[in-house]
């Protein structure tokens, strides 16, 4: 358990601690200031001292007047009795005063007595005045605020949804509310700042968040687990203000957010970490297939030639039963060469080796170039090819990559589309791009074969393919050129109903625009 001092709680707290700070106090005291009697004497201070004031005056004024009455009678009473020696005389019954200056004396004396008690009295009135006065001033000073401040702090504590108190420069506690009374579980029992610390930290300990000339923050620490926000602010009359808030559950949210954040920055670091061991395979993976494409096609080109040589008889007759064998060697070395042809093309555009060319096209002769080149092949495996209506839209683009995206889809289309199917090409223009479809009614595919065709080498059904299986490669050749190209391409399927392939590509102003931009 850590003290209040161990921990930076003080009564004067934010006031004092730095040689700063006091240097900063010295030069304000140094600089010359007008008295504020309205910050220094308050309403009811400035009232008693009046009352005090206005009472010692009236008593003053009641003693002189019954004073100065008393002396006048009294000096009338001596007129009175001067008077008198002729009358004893005649009557016989007073006898002379034979010495008149004798009284005179005495009623001079008498009168001196009396201002000089008068005087007294005043000065013991208007001392007390002063006394009063200076008490309640004193008090003021003190740090104390009177009852009609007391009340006002009341009244602003009570109205504060979190714990309250008020103290004076001193430390003694001026007023709380009763969350702050229930947060100390305090009842109505009186206490300092220091014995307030205490109680709050509880078995906890307290740490200094933020301190300033005109704030100063603490995070307690509690030995339930809970955390207290305790806010402390000057007033005018230099004494302080303390707030208290439980930010027990924000800090678990902010733990949790934390853990939540150092989680995803470990997964962003291990996908960053596996992102550069694929890209690195990647790249392994296609010099790998260059140098195997090279290796292998070398000695193919010269099986094809040898065989090329030997069909056409140049140094001789061959038996003719050879015939046969040459032209399957001389077959099977193109389709072999054929095979890491695409291969090697596939790596290279996966790996953004091989870049496409951004040309003006228009998409309407792109689509009949492929209507002539395959028509022929269409018509002899007895399928219809429907051509769509013109759409006049123009897309940048690698002329002969479009071709080669568009063929390898119609290849797939006249693979597995049976006797009497339809071939239907077609391209929609919109405002922000140009939709291709390529639509077959052949065998169509099973949702799982559908996802599949998603990675490379995935082959298809073979049961009426009238070519043999290639690779399994036109699908993700034709999706790279797509996004290299700016756009996407999308396959829908169903088996026994056809399969439809769309492509999205920006239009020719839209890519414009987007590179400007």
């Amino acid at each position: 358990m850590r003290t209040s001092e161990a921990s930076g709680a003080g009564a004067i707290g934010f006031r004092a601690g730095t040689e700063e700070k006091r240097g900063r106090l010295r030069a304000a005291a140094a600089r010359p200031s007008s008295f504020d009697w309205r910050r220094r004497i308050s309403p009811i201070t400035l009232a008693v001292t009046l009352t005090a004031l206005i009472c010692a005056t009236l008593f003053v004024a009641y003693d002189a007047s019954r004073t100065l009455s008393e002396l006048h009678r009294e000096r009338a009473l001596a007129e009175i009795m001067l008077s008198l020696p002729a009358a004893s005389r005649a009557s016989g019954i007073f006898t002379p005063v034979s010495d008149t200056s004798l009284a005179d004396n005495d009623g001079l004396l008498a009168e001196s007595r009396a201002m000089a008690g008068l005087a007294g009295r005043g000065a013991a009135a208007f001392l007390l005045a002063g006394v009063m006065a200076l008490v309640s001033l004193r008090r003021r000073r003190a740090g104390m605020p009177d009852m009609l401040q007391r009340d006002s702090y009341r009244t602003l504590a009570a109205a504060v949804p979190m714990g309250l108190a008020c103290w004076t420069e001193a430390g003694e506690l001026i007023v709380c509310n009763e969350r702050y009374r229930a947060r100390l579980d305090i009842g109505d029992r009186r206490l300092t700042y220091h014995q307030a610390v205490s109680r709050l930290i509880a078995g906890g300990y307290m740490k200094l968040l933020r301190e300033d000339e005109n704030n100063r923050v603490l995070e307690l620490h509690r030995e339930d687990g809970s955390v207290l926000l305790i806010d402390e602010r000057p007033l005018a009359d230099g004494g302080f203000m303390t707030l208290v808030s439980d930010v027990t559950e924000q800090k678990r949210a902010d733990a949790l957010l934390e853990s939540i954040r150092e989680d995803q920055r470990l997964l962003a670091r291990r996908y960053h970490e596996e992102k550069l061991k694929a890209e690195a395979a990647s790249r392994s993976k296609t010099n790998f297939l260059a140098h195997l494409s090279h290796d292998i096609r070398t000695p193919l080109n010269h099986i094809i030639g040898f065989a090329e040589l030997m069909k056409h008889e140049t140094y001789g007759a061959l038996d003719p039963r050879y015939a046969d064998y040459v032209q399957s060697i001389k077959i099977s070395g193109e389709h072999l060469l054929a095979s890491f042809a695409t291969i090697l093309e596939l790596a290279e555009l996966e790996s953004g080796q091989k870049t496409l060319r951004q040309d003006p096209i228009a998409l309407d002769d792109i689509l009949e170039a492929i209507a002539r080149k395959y028509g022929g092949q269409i018509q002899r495996a007895g399928l219809a090819l429907v051509l769509g209506m013109p759409c006049g839209a123009i897309v940048n683009g690698d002329r002969l990559g479009l071709l080669r995206m568009l063929g390898n889809i119609v290849e797939n289309a006249i693979r597995f589309t049976p006797h009497g199917g339809r071939i239907t090409l077609a391209a929609f223009a919109a405002d922000d791009g140009v939709v291709i479809e390529i639509s077959d009614t052949g065998i169509g595919m099973s949702e799982e074969r559908l996802a599949s065709l998603s990675q490379p080498f995935a082959l298809g059904d073979a049961t009426l393919s009238r070519e043999g299986i290639g690779q399994g490669l036109g699908i993700s050749i034709a999706r790279a050129i797509a996004d290299l190209s700016g756009g996407r391409l999308a396959i829908d399927s169903s088996a026994m109903l056809g399969t439809t392939v769309a492509i999205s590509l920006p239009l020719a102003e839209t890519i414009i625009d987007s590179a400007a931009a």
